[in-house]
Parts: structure tokens; sequence; C-alpha cells
């Protein structure tokens, strides 16, 4: 039984066509993964099913009596509500419940028998479905859910307009958890957890028994999780049966095939054309020549397989920095309250060191401290004087600008030509380099960052979750350029498969941190 179907859908944005006469079915407990290069219009095929974007041609028809819940990676939540209210509102449905039973008690004040014995019944059919959904039991639900994604060490009571940029994504997607939706629609859950709440929604997410639609690019996770790929390039969606490997596996056969077809096909019009051209102007083979002209023109070409653009991202060095790149005493990391005890740390020229640990433990905060944009709260945290550094931070907001003009405003020597090679080089095509920062997708706004980063000559990188959002090709392309990279790299990262080959000491943040994990 399909719970979703899209029959022959077809959609434009500007000039570029997103999808084009697409179809695409979900089956009942089917566990879908969604993947494409950065660009291809993942988000934007959410939209449509979820009804935010209309198709340009096309239907897209869910079953009946079905409930949807979906997490968007731009999300906002109230402002001024705390992140138990906020999760709170998973349960409206029951409270509502709550509020018309207290209704028919009051009513029982003052009625007829008749209309107490209906008050009674209805009364306490819904004290009965309230019991059996678990609502006197809503608050320890809440805080098994919140501890899952970590945001018990938050505080539930916290405010969420206090909260980072991932610590909201988070409370969105406990909100959305709790509501237990029929269909479940994820667009990057992964992006802003550690390894330890992956793995809480990776086990979640095996033994989810209705249907849901992940959108992720990490080939791991969506190894353990879904059974069905949908694959999304040049306004086609193609499905696949079983996991991502699977998936592979079966793209490059068919990709094989198609060349093989591709050349087969292409010798065949050269002897052809070959045979046409010698044949047509002799009265004795001139049918001939007509017949196979005919044949010619009837033939549908076969298209050479698409090769998949990888960006090239290289890092421009400079001189080495002093022997201490970093150097930490007693130091202590914060805003109002230390989120750190006591740090002693030294990073050396040519380190290759990881910060792992909890979300919301400070590793973000000490790399903001460690490059003098946030002051200690105690110690002290000297910076090499000799130190050219590139940071990518894990949050940033949107400019007003375009692709273009974000770069040509921090590069202004630079060639329009030289502009538009580097954001090419890093994977941008020509409409989205002259797009607005604010509607790229996330992974080709991590692009534009990056560009700016490998414009400017460093010899240290300090790089906060550079592979949220980004696709596969452009992960390998980073990963072979932090390899290639001769200077010094502080990162932080969640993806062992990204950060295993890459660093050389790693740094467990959580025996620093103040928070009780």
């Amino acid at each position: 039984m399909s719970v979703l179907k899209c029959s022959n859908v077809s959609f434009s944005f500007g000039n570029r066509t997103i999808l084009e006469d697409a179809s695409f079915v979900m089956q009942k407990g089917e566990h879908i993964g969604l993947i494409g290069l950065n660009g291809e219009g993942k988000s934007t095929f959410i939209k449509m099913i979820t009804g935010e974007l209309t198709p340009d041609n096309g239907k897209i028809e869910w079953a009946k009596r079905i409930t949807t819940g979906y997490l968007d990676q731009y999300t906002n939540l109230t402002k001024g509500k705390t992140i138990r209210e906020v999760l709170r509102e998973a349960f409206d449905y029951m409270y509502n419940l709550e509020r018309e039973m207290n209704e028919l008690y009051e009513k029982m004040c003052d009625c007829t028998e008749e209309e107490m014995n209906q008050y009674m019944e209805d009364a306490g059919e819904i004290a009965s479905e309230l019991e059996s959904s678990g609502f006197y039991s809503i608050d320890a639900t809440i805080e098994e859910a919140a501890n899952g994604l970590g945001l018990g060490d938050l505080g539930l009571d916290r405010d969420v307009t206090a909260l980072s940029g991932g610590q909201r994504s988070k409370v969105l997607l406990t909100k959305l958890i709790l509501q237990k939706p029929m269909i479940l629609i994820l667009d990057e859950p992964t992006n802003f957890l550690d390894e330890e709440q992956v793995n809480w929604l990776k086990n979640y997410l095996q033994n989810y028994e209705n249907a849901f639609l992940l959108v992720s690019h990490d080939i791991s996770f969506l190894n353990d999780v879904v059974n069905v790929i949908y694959h999304m390039e040049d306004g086609t969606l193609t499905r696949y049966t079983g996991n991502y490997d699977k998936y592979m596996e079966m793209y490059e056969i068919e990709r094989r095939n198609q060349n093989i077809a591709y050349e087969k096909q292409q010798k065949e019009i050269k002897d052809l054309q070959e045979f046409i051209n010698k044949n047509k102007a002799r009265v004795a083979t001139t049918d001939l020549a007509k017949s196979r002209q005919r044949r010619l023109d009837k033939m549908e070409i076969i298209d050479k397989a698409k090769e998949q653009i990888k960006p090239t991202f290289k890092f421009k060095e400079c001189g080495a920095s002093g022997k201490f790149v970093f150097s930490c005493e007693n130091l202590v990391i914060g805003y109002n309250e230390p989120l750190s005890k006591p740090i002693t740390l030294n990073i050396e020229r040519g380190e290759r060191v990881l910060f792992k640990g909890a979300n919301g433990i400070g590793k973000s905060t000490l790399l903001k401290t460690l490059l003098n944009q946030i002051k200690p709260l105690s110690g002290t945290c000297k910076m090499d004087y000799n130190i050219h550094y590139g940071y990518f931070a894990q949050e940033e907001e949107y400019s007003k600008n375009t692709a273009h003009e974000e770069i040509w405003n921090q590069y202004p020597a630079m060639t329009n030509a030289e502009v538009r090679g580097a954001l090419a080089a890093c994977g941008l095509t020509k409409d989205k380099i002259e797009s607005l920062m604010c509607v790229l997708s996330g992974g080709e706004a991590a692009k534009v960052r990056l560009c700016k980063i490998m414009l400017t000559e460093c010899n240290t990188l300090v790089l906060d979750e550079p592979t949220n959002h980004l696709d596969v090709l452009a992960k390998e392309a980073l990963k072979e350029a932090l390899l290639q990279f001769k200077g010094t790299i502080v990162l932080v990262c969640h993806e062992n498969d990204f950060y295993k080959d890459v660093v050389t000491r790693i740094e467990d943040c959580e025996k620093w941190t103040t928070k009780i994990l």
C-alpha cells in the first residue's frame, strides 16, 4: 500500500529545472533515503510533498488519514518559550482532550440525568484514551527523549532564544519524535548531533514501524537506517532497493552499461554515416544509402553517462608559524558562566588536532577563544604571533550578497573571471554563482565559505564542523585537501569516516567540561 505517490511531477525555479516528469512512491513501512549532490533540489522536493511549494505539473497524492512530521533545516522556534514548553507542544492534542474532559466534568454540575449519562460516557472515553496514550507520564517521556538527544544537559527550562542553531535543531527533532507521526520527513537530521546522539537516532529509526523519508549525506548513517534509495540527478528521481552501498553498486553497473551502449551506438552511427557518404551519389547503391539514412534518422540517441563534477579544494599555504601555535594555561572558557574546568593545552606547529565530545559542552566556544574572538573567563590563551589562519565557523548568518559578491567584496583585487573560476572550482555552477547566499542550499553556501578560506594564504586551519551539509563528493575533496595541507589543523567533526585519516591527535573535551554527562 502506498502512503505517498508523486506522478509526472515537474518544477522549475527561474530558468532552472529542478524536476522534470519525475515519479516517486513511498510504500507503507519503507525507510527511504533521498540523496543527490548539493543543489540538486532535495529540499525543494520535500517542500513540494509537504505542501509548501506547488509543482508546475503532475500530481502529489497522500493516502487518507496520514499524519506527517517534517524536520526542516531552517525552521524557527517561537521566541520566549522554554525547551520544555516547545516539547510539550508535541502533545497538544492530548492537552486539548484533557481540556474537553474537564469541561464535561463542569457541565455535570448542572444537567439532566440523561445529559449526565452522556457526559459520563464521553468523559470516560477521553480518560481511557489519555491513559492508553501515556498522557499521565508525558514529562517522563519528554525527559527520556530530550536526554537521548542531549537536551537534558542544556536544561529544559532554558529559553529557546538562547540556543545555538544546532541546539534549536535538536529541540525540533526531539519534538518531532515525541509527536510520533505516521510519516517522518527528516532533512539532514544528524548535522548538529554528536556521535552518541547520532547512535540514539539511528537506533530509533531502525526500530521505527512506520515509513520515513530521510535526506542525508552521512553514508554510514544511511547504510544503517534505510532500505530504499531515491537518487536525485538532473531533474529525475531514480529508485533503488537496498541501502546506500547497494545503490552505489547498482548505479555504477548502470553507468557502465550506459557507456558500453553509448560506445556501441557511436560506432554504429559512424559506420552508417560512412556508408551513406560513399553510396548516396552512386545510382546502383542510392536506395541502400537512403535506407541507412532512414535508419539513422529514427535512431534514439544514447547519451554518455554523466560525469559527476567533483569540487577541487586546495588551501594556499604561507610561511610556518612558531613552534607553539596555541598555548593555554589554566584556561576557563564560557560566556556568563564557565563551560570548562581549567584547561592546559599546547598545539604545536604541524599537528592535526580533533576536538571531540558531546554537543553543547563548548567545543565551538573553545575554538573562538583560541582565536581571541572570545575572552577567557580566567587563565591565559596565547596565539603565535606568526599565525595566519583560515576559520570555518559552524554557523554563519547568510548575507544578502550573491555568491559572486561574497568573494569579490573580500578580494576586490581579483578579476571577475578569477572570482568565477574560484567558485566554479568549488563546485558551483554559473546560476549558483549569481544566486543570493540566502537561497543557496546549505552545502552550496558551505562551498562559498570554504572558497573564501582557500583564497587566503594561511599556515593554520581552524574548522568547526565543516562537513555539515556537504555532499559526498565535496567531503571527499575536502578530505583530500586537508591531507595535502602541510600546516596545522584544528578540527571539530562528528564524522569518524571523515576525520580518522586526517587527524594525528584527539582531545576529548568531555574531560574538561563542567556539564554533567
